[in-house]
Formats: structure tokens, sequence, C-alpha cells
């Protein structure tokens, strides 16, 4: 469930921030828009938001900024610490994953940012379902992540990362589990959801996905 890369943002918990806004050359296109890109997923939802992978809490201050409620989930204790440093009591920050996490009632909005990869298909087919279940009719799924077109796209890109000599960005695009647009529009047009796909750079794009 995502979990055994929690090694991984416990180490990068400090140095997150200089991360996005491009300090680190083999990220800097993933990271590409990211502010247009919390935005976006902001300006898409609605209500009493359930925030996924809060890390340290930049998407939260966003959502948080147009007078939505916000309940974040998030499982790194060092990460949590620094949302709470940032966003003091404005919302309720809570240990859990994209499966499992504390019981949180009338939810309009699921969102994530930079984090569903982290769950295998099987897991994002899970996930999915189970937020159709707590959500109602107009209820919604925002998520930003990296997604590719087709297999075919994805494996070019891990070629492309080798051949540029980013080689922690290869390491990442081959560990994690990265999926296609074409297998989210099916698993959540299965679920009753209408879904659109936005591009934001060469890596990430936002879905919007609506409980019909």
């Amino acid at each position: 469930m995502g979990r055994e890369f929690l090694d991984i943002f416990e180490q990068w918990a400090d140095s997150y921030d200089d991360t996005v806004i491009g300090h680190d050359i083999e990220y800097k296109e993933v990271f590409s828009k990211y502010e247009q890109i919390l935005a976006a997923v902001a300006d898409r939802s609605v209500g009493h938001v359930v925030e996924f992978g809060v890390g340290t809490g930049n998407l939260t201050q966003k959502l948080l900024a147009k007078g939505l409620r916000v309940t974040g989930i998030e499982p790194s204790p060092p990460m949590r610490k620094i949302a709470e440093a940032k966003l003091g009591n404005k919302a309720v920050l809570l240990d859990g994953d994209f499966l499992q996490f504390p019981k949180v009632n009338n939810i309009d909005t699921f969102v994530c940012t930079y984090a569903f990869h982290h769950l295998t298909d099987a897991e994002k087919a899970s996930a999915i379902t189970y937020y159709g279940s707590l959500l109602s009719k107009g209820g919604k799924i925002v998520f930003a992540d990296t997604m590719f077109e087709s297999a075919e796209d994805y494996h070019h890109t891990i070629v492309k990362a080798k051949h540029q000599g980013y080689l922690n960005l290869a390491k990442d695009l081959e560990t994690e589990y990265y999926t296609t647009i074409p297998f989210l529009n099916d698993i959540l047009e299965e679920n009753n959801f209408s879904v659109t796909f936005k591009q934001f750079n060469d890596f990430v794009w936002l879905l919007e996905a609506v409980k019909q």
C-alpha cells in the first residue's frame, strides 16, 4: 500500500521543497509547473477534502486558501511534522495511507499529488473502488501524478532518462508503480466515474473524476 517506499520520504523530508522548485536537475521536468499543478488540483476540489500524501503541506496550503476543509492523510512522521509547522491547526492531519486510514465522514473530494504511483495497479483499482463507495453523486477524485499514455511511452521515458545520465530518475521510474492513462480511465469508468485527463508536463497529468 505504498508504505514500502516510506524510508525514501523519511530521508527526503528536509530537502523535498528544494527538489520541487527545481534544485535537482534530474527531477526538474517532473516538477515543471509545480505551482500550476497544485493550483489546478485545488481549483477542481470542493467541500470537505481528503488529501493523501500531504507531505510538507504544499497542496494543503492551496486547498485551505480556497476556503476548503481539509483532512490530510500522511504516513511519514517527519513529513507530518513539517506540514504541521506550516499549517498549524488549520487542517486535520492523520496517520494513514491510500487504503488504510481512519474513518472520515462526509467526504466531497479525494486529492493527491505525486503519490498515487506508490500503489501497484491492483492496489490502485482497490483504492478507486473504495473511494467510490465513500463518495456521493457529484463527489470527486482529483489526482495529479506521473502517468503515461501507453506502456511504450513509459519504457521510452526510462530509456531516455538513462541516456541523459539521470540514473536516479531512471531507477525511480523502474522501481515504483507508474501506470497508464487507459488503465486509470477503465478503472474509474468501471466504478461509475466520468473522468478527464489534462497534461501539465512530460511526466505529470491531472485526472478529474466525478461520480455519476
